[in-house]
């Protein structure tokens, strides 16, 4: 019953048991097609497509900064260590046999009614994934206790549901616009201090970029994601931290105030007003005035098992230059 439903639910889709290479699609091709999957499968088991997708998205971005973990080939980036998937008992850890998985207690379940349970098959592997999300439940609060079960991370957990919430807000998951922190039409100037020494509070780098411009220029959200803080910080002042969708966390700091409504746990996406530009920092709450206003503009990365700083200035240079392109394309 269960291999016939599938069946019907799958024709159409382009499922084999040779994986699809996400290389060989076009960008809106690629994402047409992960989005039919987590639609399908949120249809067969009814775990919301956006937790799927969210659970994805985590691992394809985690796989793509760790050198432990395969990069990813397929269009579901979802890994499963061949003892898990097999069961760690088995003496054939390659093994695709449902019966014998199941048999070493391996996770690993057939997903596209071949009678095999591949973990290199992306049906195989999202069935997989929500077959063991379906043992909790399919509600928020549920899925949510599956997840911690599963990777045994509160941090894990949380970045899952931040990305399901802005899936679920944006009813997709092609969401790879960016913008630059500040608007076109003021004046601002920046370049690479990523790593300059900084004195104040003790000796310590500089983590990130700083964009001087007029006090009071809006500051923008840069990305799609979730305000995951929001306060005073003795040495960021007013500052504001946002984690977008490839576990980067974006933190604006230094400025004169934030936007109206704008709050911890809200969706924003690229070019939303989230503040301005200030001065504020070096103290306690409002303290301003001890340096020129700038925005200081921080990134940090989660690989699944801790966070680092990393040069922004790069991207600051790309944002710009695509911004001014535009601009330009319809002006």
């Amino acid at each position: 019953m269960r291999v016939a439903l599938l069946v019907c639910l799958f024709t159409g889709l382009l499922f084999s048991t040779k994986p699809i290479q996400a290389k060989e699609l076009t960008d809106s091709g690629m994402y047409k097609k992960r989005m039919e999957l987590y639609k399908t499968m949120e249809a067969f088991t009814q775990i919301p497509w956006y937790y799927l997708a969210a659970i994805d998205q985590y691992e394809r971005s985690n796989r793509l900064v760790r050198s432990d973990l395969p990069k990813p080939a397929g269009l579901i980036s979802i890994y499963f260590s061949p003892e898990k998937w097999s069961g760690a008992a088995n003496p054939e850890q390659q093994d695709t046999d449902p019966s014998a998985i199941a048999l070493f207690n391996g996770i690993g379940k057939d997903g596209n009614g071949d009678h095999r349970a591949d973990r290199t098959d992306d049906l195989d592997v999202l069935y997989t994934m929500s077959a063991y999300l379906l043992q909790y439940g399919t509600d928020e609060d549920n899925i949510e206790i599956a997840l911690w079960n599963y990777y045994q991370r509160d941090k894990a957990v949380q970045l899952i549901t931040e990305k399901a919430k802005i899936y679920q807000t944006f009813g997709t998951i092609q969401l790879t616009d960016q913008a630059f922190p500040l608007p076109a039409g003021y004046n601002y100037s920046y370049r690479s201090t990523w790593g300059d020494r900084r004195g104040w509070g003790g000796r310590r780098i500089h983590e990130g970029t700083d964009i001087f411009a007029d006090y009071g220029v809006p500051v923008r959200a840069t990305c799609y994601g979730v305000v995951e803080m929001k306060g005073w910080n003795k040495y960021g002042g007013w500052r504001i931290g946002i984690r977008d969708l490839n576990n980067t966390y974006h933190y604006f700091a230094h400025m004169s105030g934030f936007a109206k409504n704008i709050k911890v746990g809200q969706v924003v996406k690229p070019g939303m007003v989230i503040g301005g530009v200030g001065s504020t920092g070096y103290g306690p709450p409002g303290t301003a005035g001890k340096f020129p206003p700038h925005l200081h503009y921080g990134m940090y990365k989660d690989n699944g098992r801790n966070e680092w700083s990393f040069d922004p200035y790069p991207y600051l240079r790309r944002w710009e230059t695509l911004e001014k392109r535009k601009s330009r394309d319809h002006g």
